[in-house]
């Protein structure tokens, strides 16, 4: 809007570095500074390239103006160049910087669009060709004596990056990595020459070129550049730019190579052929993948890393599921061959299986343990505001793992394998025993109303569960290797029971020493115990209790009500000689009666 608009205005207006005549005639600009911080306000942050060329243009056209360096009129253009005569002010080299920036966000944002429209990849390569010629004429004119010695420096940084990623697109690997290799050596040179704080931009830079660096050494040859890599990937947990996709499709590529000569995976004493080339990939990496799990340096690296490859292997079963339908027919005639013995196609998508199963239940024990610090953290220092973490979170992952377990033994193929069935039994049975860790935070909280008892019911279920596992293990302690340490839990549950029971006795002698019947409070108003003394501190206060109010009902006497009983036993007066008078009438009456008479 205007307010931006008019802040951009005074960034204009303002040198960006050393003025003419402040450093005996030298101008400076701060060209990796001016593009970083440029490109994190204006939409890079988001990768919104298209947002960021439209405020190089903006901001263009505004130097231009105060410069009065315009391009003709509206009626006529007329192209001007800055030349070293005019470069009396360092804008006029933030004019030509600005250029760069705009021709190289444009072809950035072509490589986005060029995902699905191929043909805009030649435009692409045109807007780099132009970037790299305002990079050029740049470079050119800080070799001006007015310009200072750091300027020079990183123009030809500056330069050297864009002529990089022209050749990189180019695929022209050894003039790319000469080119990259030259910026990385200047901003290491520009980082050691200055403070921490301004060395840290130049170190951001270098960190960002390095992937391309040996991306080029192994399209040039070295093979060993690819293990490197494969571990600035995962350190980084997914690379940016040009890169991201090559690199992404390089991995593929290699592992493709390496599945061609995998024919069979070996899993719990059987081998089964692989065919599908998607499982061949995946199971070829699944090791790398692990073992970068392993590394990852904090948790939010080591949750990307979980999620992609549970995305890798539901992927893969996917595809080894579409297979399995035709064979389900087979499937059936394989039964009764091979007694009860499941199909290789049945065989790989238990395994597969079985392997997404295992790595969400990792995943979730991760999660679970980096939670269980959080609650402790809490513990000691409350927060208020933010959302904390529950007890409650910690059983929901808890339960989780223990429904995955329950479908691990139900993979086809492995009910019959007692080894693995007793393998999973002693799994549940830790993983029970760790989700009684959260009885240790609810037994906390019972501490602190000193209910003791109730607390100590918490902990021995814990051990009891804890001391099954270490009964049970026996000849399967090497599969209990990569389970939380029971016996550690057994320690630490331990020390807490030992600590409350301790509590309890000192609570427990306080309370007989400090209380007697006198100030013992049943609750009761001060009306019911007139014969009791009894020191009540809440006589004095606001909220007494003198009597029940509103007063409780209480029975009294109804007026009675009467029944007539006697009714039902009365007999009632024979009528026989009444009804023996009318029939004696006759044929009189009858008469009578026809014609209205009435006797």
């Amino acid at each position: 809007g205007g307010s931006g608009g008019a802040e951009e205005n005074k960034e204009n207006e303002r040198p960006a570095g050393p003025q003419a005549g402040n450093l005996g005639d030298s101008l400076g600009l701060e060209i990796l500074q001016i593009v970083k911080e440029s490109q994190q306000q204006h939409g890079l942050r988001h990768g919104d390239f298209q947002r960021y060329r439209g405020y190089c243009s903006r901001r263009l056209r505004r130097l231009r103006k105060t410069l009065n360096f315009k391009m003709g009129n509206r009626h006529k253009f007329t192209g001007k160049k800055v030349t070293e005569e005019i470069l009396s002010d360092n804008r006029y080299l933030l004019l030509i910087l600005m250029d760069a920036e705009r021709a190289w966000s444009y072809a950035m944002q072509l490589k986005q669009e060029a995902n699905t429209e191929p043909r805009k990849r030649f435009h692409l390569l045109s807007r780099l060709r132009k970037a790299v010629k305002h990079a050029e004429e740049l470079e050119r004119l800080c070799e001006s004596n007015r310009v200072d010695a750091k300027t020079k420096l990183e123009a030809q940084a500056y330069m050297a990056y864009l002529t990089g990623m022209l050749r990189f697109e180019r695929q022209e690997w050894k003039a790319a990595m000469e080119a990259f290799n030259k910026c990385k050596t200047i901003y290491e040179k520009l980082a050691n020459a200055f403070t921490e704080e301004q060395a840290v931009l130049y170190n951001q830079r270098v960190e960002e070129i390095s992937p391309n660096i040996r991306y080029c050494a192994y399209n040039i040859g070295d093979q060993s550049a690819m293990s490197e890599l494969m571990q600035m990937r995962l350190r980084s947990g997914g690379t940016e730019g040009l890169l991201a996709e090559k690199l992404e499709a390089l991995i593929t590529q290699t592992r493709a190579k390496q599945a061609a000569t995998m024919s069979e995976v070996e899993w719990r004493g059987r081998t089964v052929p692989v065919k599908i080339d998607k499982v061949r990939i995946f199971l070829l990496g699944l090791a790398d993948n692990e073992a970068a799990i392993a590394q990852a340096e904090n948790e939010e690296t080591k949750e990307r890393l979980f999620e992609s490859l549970l995305s890798e292997c539901r992927d893969a079963i996917q595809a080894v599921r579409e297979d399995l339908k035709p064979d389900q027919k087979q499937r059936e005639h394989s039964l009764e061959n091979d007694s009860g013995k499941v199909s290789n196609i049945q065989y790989l998508h238990s395994y597969l299986t079985y392997i997404k199963l295992s790595t969400a239940i990792k995943r979730n024990e991760s999660m679970a343990k980096s939670l269980q610090k959080a609650l402790l953290q809490q513990q000691r220092s409350e927060e208020d505001g933010k959302r904390t973490p529950r007890p409650q979170d910690l059983i929901r992952l808890y339960d989780i793992i223990l429904q995955n377990l329950v479908e691990l033994t139900q993979l086809p193929g492995l009910e019959e394998d007692k080894n693995f069935q007793k393998e999973i039994g002693l799994k549940t049975l830790v993983y029970k025993a760790y989700r009684q860790v959260q009885c240790f935070f609810i037994a906390q909280s019972y501490v602190l109303v000193k209910k003791w008892s109730e607390a100590l019911v918490l902990y021995e279920r814990v051990l009891k569960y804890a001391h099954q596992v270490q009964s049970g293990a026996g000849a399967h302690t090497n599969s209990l290797k990569e389970l939380p340490d029971v016996q550690e839990l057994i320690t630490q549950v331990n020390a807490e029971k030992y600590s409350l029971q301790a509590a309890a006795i000192l609570d427990a002698n306080d309370t007989h020493e400090t209380e007697s019947p006198s100030q013992v409070k049943d609750g009761k108003p001060l009306s019911e115990r007139f014969e009791t003394f009894c020191l009540d501190p809440s006589l004095v206060s606001k909220q007494v209790s003198l009597v029940h109010f509103p007063p409780g009902f209480q029975p009294i006497p109804c007026k009675p009500l009467f029944f007539d009983l006697a009714l039902n036993h009365v007999a009632f007066p024979p009528l026989e000689d009444k009804v023996e008078q009318k029939a004696k009438s006759g044929l009189t009456g009858y008469i009578k009666g026809i014609f209205g008479f009435k006797s």
